[in-house]
């Protein structure tokens, strides 16, 4: 039987994800090299060498900073030679009323999510010569908003834009762009943004989505894995709601 032509093979490809050592990031990890990728995994995290294996590397730093973007697509090329698949899943979140929310605050939160995603992709379409995809995990923040989310929804707002820009200017290459824009996802997310549990906080949202619950990062890997893949061809510039229905009510 021939192959079919539309798959979610990604054997052979090389993917980097960044904010990789927990979450959706860690999950996308796993799903992307169980799909045959061989995998760069960063993160700001030291923890995220333990993931490091013969087709796994891993690098520490800050998303945000250009110099981290650098070392990160020439580990790409110096261990795997080639890069296909960039995802910029890094994130930080901020919860403050407008009028509590510094200019550090601000800075601190555009730096990772919207500068962070910009140094990435500018680095990755530099090595990307034989085309690819790149994934940005945006936020149902992109697209509608909410009280407290001055800073975080700004930085995703302005990752949903550079998501299209990239596409429209990497289509001539074969560099493909999309974004996933997920609604309440049970991760550690709000560690050390609120006090108490920050998963019980999340679930707490769970009624809000039409399906009735909130989201697992195993399931925003599956759409980000398939807009990485050849199955997604012909998709660019597009942003693909992963978030229960939320954005639908």
């Amino acid at each position: 039987m021939s192959k079919p032509y539309h798959n979610l093979d990604l054997a052979g490809q090389v993917a980097v994800v960044t904010g990789a050592a927990r979450g959706i990031g860690r999950a996308t990890v796993a799903l992307l090299h169980g799909r045959g990728a061989r995998i760069v995994a960063t993160d700001r995290a030291d923890s995220v060498a333990a993931l490091a294996s013969d087709s796994i590397a891993t690098l520490s730093g800050d998303a945000g900073d250009e110099e981290v973007a650098r070392r990160t697509m020439a580990l790409a090329m110096e261990r795997f030679g080639r890069l296909d698949i960039l995802v910029n899943n890094a994130g930080r979140t901020l919860n403050l009323p407008i009028e509590d929310t510094s200019v550090a605050d601000f800075d601190a939160i555009l730096a990772v999510n919207a500068r962070g995603n910009f140094v990435h992709a500018r680095e990755a379409m530099k090595v990307m010569t034989q085309g690819g995809a790149i994934v940005t995990v945006a936020s149902v923040s992109s697209m509608v908003a909410f009280a407290t989310q001055a800073a975080y929804a700004s930085s995703k707002g302005a990752i949903a834009q550079l998501m299209r820009v990239i596409a429209i200017e990497g289509g001539p290459r074969g560099i493909r762009s999309n974004a996933v824009a997920p609604g309440v996802i049970e991760t550690d997310i709000m560690e050390g943004v609120i006090e108490g549990d920050g998963r019980a906080m999340l679930r707490s949202f769970g009624e809000q989505h039409p399906i009735g619950r909130i989201g697992q990062p195993q399931e925003v890997a599956e759409a980000i894995a398939f807009l990485a893949s050849p199955a997604a061809s012909f998709i660019t510039g597009a942003m693909l709601m992963v978030d229960g229905g939320w954005t639908a009510q």
